[in-house]
């Protein structure tokens, strides 16, 4: 059995990270604290049932035999792991807030460290929407850069199509599973002529609640998100609203207030959005990107480092009193608390862990529903 790392990255070490981040309650927040807090992914599993204690709840690791079968599977489907410190791991996404810890990848990974622009938009786009994608993302390859879309009908479709083969497919299945199925054969070529990712373990078919988490790579991954054509209640608002959460560059290209495929572009641009209107716009303006983004569409969120050997003493019981099941920032469960910031942090990692907390955006959380 082999896992794909680098080589200062041990083959016990990959495994147990896969293992760690596939166990109950983990997720990215909470498998960096744990790697931070621990040093390593197997001294974290051991750990694991001691927070889950601690939170309230018995608690079981993911079994290691059910991470065998998704390095073969993985394996089998021709992919290999990428690793959030490894260092092909795209820096932009690394700076955003909950970044993937591990990403499986099939095609050409260098792709994803050339400047990158993501474009979105309408699942039913028009005719003419679908043709002004495809000749945007031919333009803004051959200008260098790599076009990221999420591989859906419609927009996403046409950009990846107009930049080959320098565009990258951001998945919410495993790396196995063609989704749309009608878009079989573009994910397969993405895969041999670009580059395929998926956050998802093979095997895994895409849930509501996955798209969202592709939305985040697919923004992360770019300087700038661009969105085509999308109605006021797109899921491509979502990503224009992630990039601007992440201090990207949010552009929209404006439509006609007749037709409702384009009230969410007019609304972003009305909300603080870039207007652009030709290829030359997107590059003029992510060519000389310096991190401090001229739309204002989102401010970001502020991040948090947590520091291990700033440990007080805070109780789970005692942060759990302060919370309810609607959203906090942790900033003010902070204040609220006699603990320091680090303690407070520990507090809600093992409530997690527990199964007992929700994280939501900005920073937020909550008691599980």
């Amino acid at each position: 059995m082999t896992v794909a790392a680098q080589p200062a990255l041990s083959q016990d070490e990959a495994f147990a990270r896969i293992r760690l981040l596939r166990s109950p309650n983990i997720g990215p927040v909470s498998y960096a604290m744990l790697l931070q807090r621990f040093g390593s992914a197997p001294e974290a599993l051991d750990a694991l049932p001691d927070l889950g204690k601690r939170g309230g709840r018995q608690y079981r690791a993911c079994p290691a035999d059910r991470i065998e079968r998704e390095v073969e599977a993985v394996r089998k489907a021709g992919a290999k792991y990428l690793f959030h410190d490894q260092p092909d791991y795209p820096v932009l996404l690394g700076r955003i807030d909950g970044a993937p810890p591990i990403l499986t990848w099939r095609g050409d990974l260098p792709l994803a460290s050339r400047p990158c622009v993501a474009m979105v938009g309408a699942r039913n786009a028009s005719a003419a929407a679908v043709k002004l994608a495809r000749d945007f993302a031919q333009g803004l390859a051959e200008a260098g850069f790599t076009v990221v879309s999420g591989l859906a009908r419609g927009i996403d479709g046409a950009a990846h199509e107009g930049a080959f083969p320098a565009t990258i497919g951001v998945i919410a299945s495993g790396i196995d599973i063609a989704y749309p199925p009608q878009h079989g054969d573009l994910q397969e070529r993405i895969a041999n002529e670009g580059l395929l990712l998926a956050e998802q373990p093979p095997g895994t078919e895409p849930r509501g609640s996955h798209f969202p988490s592709r939305n985040r790579i697919i923004a992360g991954l770019a300087g700038g998100t661009l969105v085509v054509e999308a109605a006021v209640k797109s899921g491509s608002l979502i990503t224009a609203r992630l990039a601007g959460e992440a201090g990207r560059e949010v552009m929209a290209i404006p439509g006609s207030p007749l037709e409702a495929r384009s009230h969410g572009c007019n609304h972003l641009i009305r909300e603080g959005a870039v207007l652009v209107q030709a290829p030359e716009d997107v590059v003029e303006l992510l060519s000389g990107f310096d991190g401090v983004p001229r739309s204002t569409f989102r401010e970001a969120a502020p991040g948090f480092e947590f520091e291990p050997g700033e440990l007080a003493a805070a109780e789970p019981a005692e942060i759990a009193d302060l919370l309810t099941t609607a959203p906090v920032a942790v900033d003010e469960l902070i204040r609220q608390s006699d603990a320091g910031a680090s303690a407070v942090q520990l507090a809600l990692l093992e409530l997690e862990v527990a199964g007992r907390l929700e994280r939501h955006a900005g920073g937020r959380v909550s008691l599980a529903g």
